[in-house]
């Protein structure tokens, strides 16, 4: 049986996106709050979403937190900028005010921050929203914003496709102008090859990704205070991934996790 909320001394956050896009997000959220324990909700039989209706978006992350349910998660993050974009309310609906739903943003406004002109990267479907341009016009209106699509990175990350990872890359390096400076990394996945896209473009001057802002932001709704000395006794804590679940079924993280730094990571604290 699973503790209440009430009773058990961890907190317990859910994760969820299509894929492994949330893995940057659960290991900043074990970096800053190393007593946390995980559960995971990944979708493989509807990825992508961006490919996706946003009534079907809304419906599978739906299906996805309650996955989670019987985990009675203290809060769950939706590690996903499409699902953030079409189910937010949805979730918000169903889960608040007794569990918070954290969505993901792009981290447009720190880019726009730097004065720099800049580029962001995502997925198609995110690259043409209004969603993604009213961020734009919101925080980076007198800064010249170079909209990137990916083709195909997210799928080959999901699939740790190493030769295709880099091709996809190629391509929106190509399509990335030189004024471009930094890079908003505008889709969850995309951390997971930072080193990869740095590589293929060794002048860009900063990646703009939110984990650990997330991260920050779900302790903060939890009333938790970040780990922040590496000595402190709550460092040496050591939560789990309890619960992993693939479209509805239980399951183990999937092996393609193991191709990335963040995944060895969660991999080590899979129960």
């Amino acid at each position: 049986m699973t503790p209440s909320p009430g009773t058990r001394a961890r907190p317990v956050i859910g994760i969820i996106d299509s894929g492994l896009g949330l893995v940057s997000y659960a290991d900043a959220l074990h970096h800053q709050c190393p007593a946390a324990d995980l559960v995971l909700a990944m979708d493989p039989d509807w990825m992508p979403y961006g490919s996706l209706d946003p009534e079907v978006v809304a419906e599978r992350a739906l299906q996805s937190a309650n996955a989670l349910s019987p985990w009675q998660p203290d809060a769950i993050v939706v590690a996903c900028n499409t699902a953030s974009v079409h189910a937010l309310e949805r979730l918000r609906e169903v889960y608040e005010p007794g569990t918070p739903i954290i969505g993901t943003v792009p981290a447009i406004k720190s880019a726009a921050a730097t004065g720099e002109d800049f580029a962001v990267w995502a997925t198609r479907a995110t690259t043409r929203s209004a969603y993604q341009e009213g961020l734009i016009a919101e925080f980076a209106s007198d800064a010249t914003v170079h909209q990137v699509p990916c083709y195909g990175l997210a799928d080959a990350i999901d699939a740790a496709d190493e030769a295709r990872i880099d091709e996809a890359i190629a391509a929106a390096v190509a399509a990335t102008p030189p004024a471009a400076s930094g890079i908003v990394l505008g889709c969850t996945h995309f951390g997971l090859v930072a080193d990869r896209i740095l590589q293929q473009r060794p002048g860009t001057s900063a990646l703009f990704d939110s984990p650990h802002a997330v991260a920050r932001q779900t302790l903060n709704r939890l009333g938790l205070a970040p780990v922040t000395d590496a000595s402190a006794p709550e460092a040496t804590e050591t939560g789990r991934v309890l619960a992993t679940y693939m479209s509805g079924r239980r399951a183990g993280l999937p092996d393609a996790l193991d191709a990335y730094p963040a995944g060895v990571r969660l991999r080590a604290i899979e129960n």
